[in-house]
């Protein structure tokens, strides 16, 4: 995909996650740029970059990796990067071996399209084939990474090994200031990938806010389209026409990231309250059960109480850590209203004394 066709591939399901985002030349070199730790990368011009539209993965793992491959002209010798996208979330120690199967199915690949005539020339050679493994899953990756290591006895034979290194980019190892600092597509792309809880996400998309608002317009399409997928996968399916909409309709970054902020923290809120409705409710029925239990009204009355009041005491728990004694002791004692009231205004109570207020 050139970025010119950054629009129509948007919409092409079979591209997904990072096969898509780096299926943008543009991304692809960004990639090497910034975590690729050789000068040989500054050498790269985006003009002498060609993606292969062909996949080299095993039938085998096809549903737990993509690749992509480019033919980079560099110095004017051709060399091949072969990226392969680990979707699994364990480590494969055979990594070395199977790259070793796709890099020698490229090399056949090559020598199947060049005339016999070309390839038995005495001056012939194949390509530099170089191999990245892409790896997004929480355990540290382990595996080798270099070939004559997963052999047995390698040391004794030592150059007659067959051998090669592949270059590791482990998404979850990469630190927020590292990711931060580098101000690109792909880093912020690494930044909301890692395994964080929802609410980090939201917070680590406002600090990226300003770099974000720098992309130009195709990464911004790029970007968005992405960052649609992770989130929307991560929403309760009732929320996610909502802020689909938001995502689509606002063009300026910053405001879609403004937008979505509010829309989310206010289905939040929603989710809350619906679970502190229930709650009471709970908490009331059960109330109600204790005092019939005991075959009086001042029974049930007091259950009722006593139900709200356990709820209540969970509700600032849950919103404060500990609760001091003294303010346990009087929502025991308070009354249904005054418990009543407490819960009404849960979302206002900032700090444990503005119980006070209420508890007189």
């Amino acid at each position: 995909m050139d970025d010119k066709n950054v629009k129509e591939a948007i919409y092409n399901q079979h591209d997904k996650g990072y096969k898509f985002l780096l299926s943008s030349k543009r991304v692809f070199i960004e990639l090497l740029r910034s975590f690729v730790k050789h000068e040989w990368v500054n050498d790269i011009d985006e003009a002498n970059v060609v993606k292969v539209d062909k996949s080299f993965v095993l039938q085998d793992f096809a549903d737990k990796e993509a690749d992509l491959v480019y033919r980079v002209k560099l110095k004017e010798k051709e060399v091949i990067f072969y990226i392969l996208m680990e979707l699994q979330s364990t480590v494969d120690y055979q990594m070395p071996y199977r790259l070793l199967l796709y890099m020698v199915e490229i090399w056949r690949s090559i020598l199947k399209d060049i005339p016999k005539k070309e390839s038995r020339r005495k001056d012939f050679k194949l390509p530099v084939i170089v191999p990245i493994v892409l790896y997004n899953g929480v355990r540290k990756w382990t595996a080798k990474t270099s070939y004559k290591e997963t052999l047995n006895s390698y040391e004794t034979f030592g150059e007659y090994t067959v051998d090669f290194k592949y270059i590791l980019v482990d998404v979850n190892r990469y630190t927020k200031e590292e990711l931060l600092k580098l101000e690109n597509l792909i880093a912020s792309v690494f930044l909301l990938e890692q395994k964080v809880e929802f609410e980090e996400i939201m917070k680590r998309l406002k600090e990226l806010s300003e770099i974000l608002n720098n992309l130009d317009k195709d990464e911004i399409l790029l970007f968005k389209a992405w960052f649609k997928k992770i989130l929307l996968a991560r929403l309760p399916e009732e929320e996610r026409e909502n802020i689909e909409r938001i995502i689509d309709e606002n063009k300026e970054v910053k405001i879609m990231i403004s937008n979505l902020e509010k829309t989310i923290l206010q289905e939040m809120k929603e989710r809350e309250k619906r679970g502190i409705e229930k709650g009471i409710k709970k908490g009331i029925e059960k109330g109600i059960e204790k005092g019939i239990e005991k075959g009086i009204e001042k029974g049930i009355e007091k259950g009722m109480e006593r139900g709200i009041g356990v709820t209540v005491i969970k509700l600032l728990e849950k919103k404060f850590g500990n609760v001091p004694e003294e303010y346990v002791k009087k929502i025991d004692g308070a009354n249904r209203e005054t418990l009543m009231a407490i819960v009404d205004n849960i979302f206002e109570i900032d700090k444990i004394e503005d119980l006070d207020k209420f508890l007189k």
